[in-house]
This record gives C-alpha cells, structure tokens and sequence, in this order.
C-alpha cells in the first residue's frame, strides 16, 4: 500500500503565550487570524515580532495561533547561526534546556529564558489515517521525496492524535535541500 502525504515547509515562527501576547501587543489583546494553517483549529496570524540574538535579529517573525501554555520559537539551523543561537532539534513543545531570545512587539518586550528551537521533521496523522497505514505515534519514519533533488529523510517522528490533519512538517532548510516546496507530496518508505 503507497502511503502518500502532502508537504508543509515551516518557515521560522514564533508560538506564544496569552500572557507574552498581551505584554507585547497590550493587555486584553487577541491575536487575528491572516490565514488558517493545516492543522484545524490553527492560524497564521496578522501579527508578527522582533526576535534578538546575540549576534543578529529577525523583523516580522509571523506569531502562530491560538495562544499556547508555553512560548516556542522555531527556526532553520541557518536562522539559528544567523542570530547566534544555538538551537538544539527538538519536537515542538520540548523547550527544556533549550536557549532564550529576546522578543519584541510594539507595547513592549519578553526576554524568553527558555524556548528556541528547530524544529525536528515530523508528520501529523490523524488517528484514522495512522490506524489505516499501522502507525503508532512517536514512530519514527522514513519518508521519500521525489525530483531533481529527491531524497529519504529519516527520524520522521509520527505524531498522532484525533484533533491533527495528515500533514508533513519540514523546515526550509530541509525543504531548499530536497527541492520540495509546500503541497508538494512525500511518500512513506518505512
């Protein structure tokens, strides 16, 4: 059976708390969604931040909504050399350890101790979808992608829950190196 699933690159972005949210924007304030992501309930925001490291900045980081329990920024290995941030992969979520960054908004800034990140390779699957295909969540996965620049990633983490939408998640290095871009499609080799 051909497992197929489309593509999603992650170009860098920032999760935050409501609280970090209203210290950067002000207090009460709501993020607004400029387009919905493929995993539901999940958006782009209009809103985007600052992102200072020791040795550079990123202007306009795009925020990902809804607010989140803790607040995650997730780059490139390139962003990470960029800024002078040595960010360890690690699945989105997993901060402990991990290297701050000073965040800015226009009411104001947070110095995150703690959250910097590139974000390990992953895929979405819906509970249906990995039952279909007998894949357990926190699998890891290989998974071929095709063209000019094909290649096999390896230590694809499957994450699996009744509230994803089957959906591949590489950053932008990884998607320049393969030549993949979004909707593009990948197929699931072991």
């Amino acid at each position: 059976m051909t497992k197929i699933v489309p593509v999603g690159v992650s170009a860098r972005h920032i999760h935050l708390t409501q609280e970090h949210i209203e210290i950067l924007f002000g207090v009460g304030y709501q993020l607004t969604e400029f387009k919905p992501l493929s995993q539901p309930g999940q958006f782009a925001a209009n809103e985007t931040v600052a992102v200072i490291g020791p040795k550079g900045q990123f202007d306009k980081v795009r925020i990902l909504g809804p607010a989140r329990p803790a607040s995650q920024l997730e780059i490139s290995r390139t962003d990470s050399f960029a800024i002078g941030v040595k960010a360890p992969v690690r699945e989105s979520g997993s901060i402990d350890g991990t290297p701050g960054i000073t965040v800015k908004g226009p009411a104001g800034e947070v110095e995150l101790q703690e959250g910097v990140i590139v974000a390990a390779r992953h895929i979405h699957f819906h509970t249906s979808d990995a039952a279909k295909w007998d894949i357990k969540d926190k699998q890891l996965l290989k998974v071929r992608v095709g063209g000019e620049r094909g290649l096999v990633f390896e230590n694809v983490i499957a994450r699996v829950s009744d509230s994803f939408a089957l959906d591949m998640h590489i950053d932008t290095d990884e998607a320049n190196g393969a030549g993949v871009k979004n909707g593009d499609n990948a197929e699931i080799v072991d």
